[in-house]
């Protein structure tokens, strides 16, 4: 019997993507049954082909690879490709992956696999929630069977990253969050604030690629013109939103101050649209929901993707 941790992770490879997918690939305590992919940083032809890449790069391409939504539930949104290029991974012209994409749509595959792996699913939402909102619409029961829920999301005290309140995952498809949060009576969330807290030192990181391997070597070829883009932007430290996030999922020992509160989003069709609200005063009554990562431990952070980025 595997006593290994079934871990399904929801994303749009994405160069912050990618290192939380390295993270999870050398993690031996969890075991990685599928990703299941959307649009968001970039469409969804490259978040998909991003993704049977970095299984191959690290020699799991027999991990299952499922396609699902290309746009968000109901309203266009822009993508992050001024953050990490045209096709996600820094356009640096890769090798596609011999692999292909498994036939399931996503929705379904988190639903099987929820099936599959009841009761110690844990279920990690890196990109927009569009893939398990539908996911949701279908099998509302859908959070009785997931252990754990954790996802990269929102701007818990409204300094966002893609308008001056919101976060990308959250503003690219706020209808999907909106139904994920409602949905799930427990969750737990990795903001972008949380992120900018919790920086990784341009030199270290670079140093660390350059000492490391082929896994090195291609984060470092892909992640170069988001790391420029960040250092002309953010000054001496580079974040990875999802690199954070995917550290509590694996290490969550290393949390050292979380918060649980309500929380809500914004739908409106006006400049809060897709801001994250946090009721810090429970003011409305409403149970909390949510428990939000305040702090994590800096040093360990830094060990697990220095770790991750120099396996082999």
């Amino acid at each position: 019997m595997d006593a290994r941790i079934p871990l399904l992770i929801d994303t749009d490879p994405g160069v912050d993507d990618a290192l939380a997918l390295l993270l999870a690939f050398n993690d031996r305590a969890h075991e990685v049954v599928g990703l299941t992919i959307a649009a968001g940083n970039v469409g969804l032809h490259h978040t998909t082909a991003n993704a049977l890449k970095l299984c191959e790069l690290v020699g799991r391409s027999d991990v299952p690879v499922y396609a699902g939504s290309a746009s968000p539930l109901l309203h266009p949104a822009p993508d992050a490709a001024y953050v990490h290029g045209n096709d996600g991974f820094g356009d640096v012209g890769y090798a596609p992956a011999a692999h292909g994409l498994q036939d399931e749509h996503a929705a379904l595959a988190i639903l099987r696999l929820s099936h599959v792996h009841a009761g110690s699913l844990v279920l990690v939402a890196l990109g927009p929630l569009t893939n398990i909102a539908l996911a949701l619409k279908l099998d509302p029961t859908l959070p009785s069977r997931v252990a754990r829920f954790v996802t990269m999301a929102g701007a818990v005290t409204g300094h966002g990253n893609i308008t001056p309140s919101a976060e990308f995952n959250v503003y690219f498809d706020p209808e999907a969050a909106k139904i994920v949060f409602d949905a799930f009576p427990t969750f737990e969330l990795s903001d972008w604030e949380a992120t900018v807290a919790h920086g990784l030192p341009h030199d270290e990181v670079l140093a660390w690629m350059q000492a490391g391997g082929a896994r090195a070597d291609f984060y470092e070829a892909i992640s170069r013109k988001t790391r420029e883009w960040s250092a002309d932007r953010r000054g001496d430290e580079w974040h990875s939103a999802d690199a954070l996030a995917m550290a509590w999922v694996l290490a969550p020992d290393g949390v050292l101050e979380t918060v649980a509160r309500p929380v809500d989003v914004v739908l409106d069709h006006g400049p809060a649209r897709g801001a994250t609200i946090v009721d810090w005063q429970r003011q409305l009554g409403r149970p909390d929901n949510v428990t939000i990562l305040m702090r994590y431990d800096r040093v360990r952070f830094h060990a697990l993707v220095r770790e991750a980025l120099q396996a082999v």
